[in-house]
Formats: C-alpha cells, structure tokens, sequence
C-alpha cells in the first residue's frame, strides 16, 4: 500500500480513497511514517497533530475532492485554531490561534486532512528556510547540502520527498515558486486577490502576498486554486472573473501564443548557465508547439532596482508590525529573533508613514510598467531563480542590515530576481519543473502572464506538462527514498 500511496499525485490518491481501495486512515499512517522515516533529516515538518487529523476522520470528511488525501500546512499564516504556529520564530513559538482564517476552511472543506504544519523562515522573509526556532536548516530532498527554498521551504521539501503529494504554501516575493524550483515541483501563483486573505487580514505585504500550494502536478494545483479562489466577505479587492475554472483550462489548448523568453535578469544581468539552458529548452519547446518565440528586450524605463528597494520597504514594515503585534507592550528579547529580522525592525523604524506611501506607490507604478510589458507579448518566461538551489547557509538570516541582504552584491535578490517582480504586479506566474541540472538539482522554469490572465497560464502550463512530462523524474526521487545523499 505504502508504494501505491507514494506513486500517486493527491488527485489520484483522491480517486483510490473513493474507490474504497485505500482508508483515510491509512495513508495518514502512511504520511505519518514518512515523517519518522525522512524528517529527520529534512527538517520540514512541525507541529504534529495526529488526533486533530484522527478525530477529523473518525467524524467525517467532507465529500470534497482531495477527501482523505493526508496534508500539511505552512508554518506561517493560514490561521487555524486546532494547529499551533511558531510563524518561523521563537518568538512566536507554539501560537495558538483564536479562529480559523477562510483559506484554511476552504482547504479543509476539500476533504484534505491537515495534521502538522511545515517549516518557514522567521515571518516568512527570505528563499531559504534556515529558522533557529527549528533547531537548523530545512534541506534538499534532492541533495540536502542545498537549501529547499523559502519561504515555503518546509511544503517543498516534504512533498517533493513524498511525504504528502500537496502541501499549503505562501507568497510575497516568490515564496511557493522558489520552493517550487528548488525542489522540482509546480508552484502557481493567481493573479492578485484571486484566493482570500481574511478574516483578519485584508491584504498582506501591501497586496503582495497571497496564499498557495506546493504539488507534484499541474491537476493538483488546478484543482485546489479551484476548490479555494474568490474574495472572502469584506475583502478589499477582487481579481477579474474568471470565465470557467483551472481545471478547464487544463483541457482547452491555447491558442498560438507571443512568447518572450530572457536568458538574463530583467535588469540585464547574467544567470547560472544551467538557468540560460532550462529556458532555451523551454522557448524551443514553445516553438515546437506553434507558439511565437523571440527574445525579450527589457524596456528602458522599466527599472526593476527601484521596485525591489520599494519591496523591501514594505517588507521591513510588514515584519516589524507582525513583531510588535505579537509583543504588545512587553519588551523584545533580541535573541528571539534572528539578524535579518532585527535588521528589518532597524530599518522600519527610519520609514516614515509618508516613506511607506511612497514605497506603496513606487510598486504600483512599476506595476502599470509591467502591465504594458505584455502589450507586445502573451507571455513572458525566464528562469525561476538565477541559479540552481543555493547551498545551505548562503543566505542564512544573520545579516542585520536588511537593505543589504535583500539587494546588497550576492543577496537575496540576486539570487532570486524574477519572482518577486509579478508579486508586485499582481499578475499570475507559476514555476515548473522542466530542468535538472548536470548534478541533479531542480531548475524551474517561470512563466507568467498578464493581469487576469490565470485560465491562459493554466492551459499553456497544461500543454507544456503534456508536452515535457516531469512526474517520473519527481517519482525517481521518491522511489530512491525520497532523499539522494
């Protein structure tokens, strides 16, 4: 059963769960002793909660369509009153939640059954997952001398080891697709408010940040953003109707699409040579699927610099008000927090409430910037990050100036330069595992579309996925037991 369990995507193992085939119960054991066996080692899993996830099933699941398929959840955010949080901090370590946020009841009325939580950097800053609250690093089921990303880097990890098929994830600045590269899965993230936020937030980051999932394939993603999209009551802002759903958009080929693909950042930089041959492999596919291929040429006004510096402001903001929220009056123990944090906490108290505006404003300008970018293409591909997954401890979350560490020489933003950008957009993106490199590390390929444009990214991800199969590649991982020394 175990390999049968193992073999499946969540949209399969739904389908045996149905048939009777297999019981809930018994791939939560399955998943539960994939914890034992594989987390040790890949540090990604907390918070288990196994009466939670027993007495859920011995009540009844809901008739959703990942009924009984075990399932973890972010360590941050996706508020839930039954599954304590740490948020990547001591200290926050072992929150308890006073309500269930709406992504969460949306995720359990599927029929999934949560039963821990997954690793993430401290408040979720950062593309590695390196949190002292859990004792060390999150590593690379595929080689864990590397990093499995962040901030989602716990969901990568584990589903890419197959510990669950689907796990919950997290993005502000890329934080489901850099897990999604590094660890050789789908990673999509919909168009700005697609997927609610509330009930105690309206929005995260300045609008950037928005909930997600990790997962094998491309029906998995399709169907879940299906069983969770549209505004929760109250919510600020709405995404354009969408005219079906994900999951029809998977079966109606796209029409013959303007493809633009970059073999270097959109600042003119260079990437990892393994990067420029994921995306030259990917534009040659596209080609040969009929699509319109050319190279993109970054307008001159676009200016992708002053949007990080803006990010970054917001972010420094937005972590030093979760930290004071959670202080209330009490005074900041210092060694609860880690570097980058106190470093973001430093540089948010030099903001101003005008500078903050600003800040807000810069990224919606570059926003409009980006907008007219597909006025001259449909879509536009480039790698996922500027290299293949990072070694543990490159960006490890010591360095208190946050300025630096974000968009220093060697930071976080030249290491991951493309993701960030459609977070301040809100336009749709998705990272796909189309490349490994000659060492056998995962090398995403990112794709991403106009405002709106969730359903077109869905069908031309489709025919990819079709087109260049991945999944036995990600099974050859899990047969080898889900890590590779």
């Amino acid at each position: 059963m175990k390999e049968l369990y193992l073999k499946q995507d969540a949209t399969g193992l739904a389908a045996l769960l149905a048939k009777g085939e297999v019981s809930p119960d018994q791939v939560l054991d399955i998943a539960l002793e994939q914890v034992a066996k594989l987390n040790p080692e890949l540090n990604a899993v907390v918070h288990l909660r196994e009466s939670v996830a027993r007495d859920a099933i011995r009540r009844g699941l809901p008739k959703g369509p990942f009924r009984g398929v075990p399932f973890l959840m972010k360590d941050l955010g996706a508020a839930a009153i039954d599954f304590p949080t740490n948020n990547g901090s001591k200290l926050t370590e072992g929150m308890v939640w006073g309500h269930n946020s709406e992504i969460f009841l949306r995720m359990r009325a599927t029929g999934l059954v949560p039963f821990a939580r997954t690793t993430s950097p401290e408040m979720g800053v950062g593309p590695v997952t390196e949190s002292q609250v859990y004792g060390g690093p999150t590593r690379n089921p595929w080689n864990p001398g590397h990093t499995s990303g962040g901030s989602s880097g716990g969901s990568g990890a584990a589903v890419a080891a197959g510990i669950v098929p689907v796990a919950h994830g997290s993005d502000g600045g890329g934080s489901v697709r850099i897990p999604a590269s590094s660890c050789g899965l789908v990673g999509f993230k919909p168009t700005r408010a697609r997927l609610p936020s509330g009930p105690m937030a309206g929005e995260g980051w300045g609008g950037m940040a928005m909930d997600g999932f990790l997962t094998r394939s491309l029906r998995d993603t399709a169907a879940l953003l299906d069983a969770v999209r549209g505004a929760d009551v109250g919510a600020p802002y709405w995404a354009p109707p969408m005219q079906g759903s994900f999951v029809a958009a998977m079966a109606r080929p796209p029409e013959a699409l303007r493809v633009r693909f970059a073999t270097h950042t959109l600042g003119g930089d260079r990437v990892h040579p393994e990067c420029v041959i994921a995306v030259e492999k990917t534009a040659a596919l596209l080609a040969g699927l009929g699509h319109h291929v050319e190279e993109f040429r970054t307008p001159a006004d676009l200016d992708v610099t002053a949007m990080m510096l803006a990010w970054t402001r917001i972010v420094a903001c937005g972590t030093a008000l979760a930290i004071r929220n959670n202080l209330g009056d009490a005074p900041l123990d210092p060694a609860l927090i880690e570097g980058v944090t106190r470093g973001a906490l430093a540089y948010a108290d030099q903001v101003s409430g005008s500078d903050y505006l600003a800040a807000v404003n810069a990224v919606h300008a570059f926003g409009r910037r980006m907008a007219h970018v597909f006025d001259d293409c449909d879509v536009l591909v480039t790698p996922t990050l500027a290299t293949p997954p990072a070694r543990v401890g490159a960006y490890k979350p010591d360095n208190e100036d946050f300025v630096d560490y974000r968009t220093g020489k060697g930071g976080v933003f030249d290491y991951s330069p493309f993701t960030a950008i459609f977070n301040a957009s809100g336009q749709p993106a998705v990272s796909l595992p189309l490349h490994w490199s000659g060492d056998g590390l995962p090398v995403g390929v990112h794709l991403a579309m106009g405002f709106g444009q969730d359903e077109a990214l869905m069908s031309l991800s489709a025919q990819i996925e079709t087109a260049a199969p991945w999944a036995a590649t990600q099974l050859g991982l899990i047969e080898k037991g889900g890590i590779i020394a």
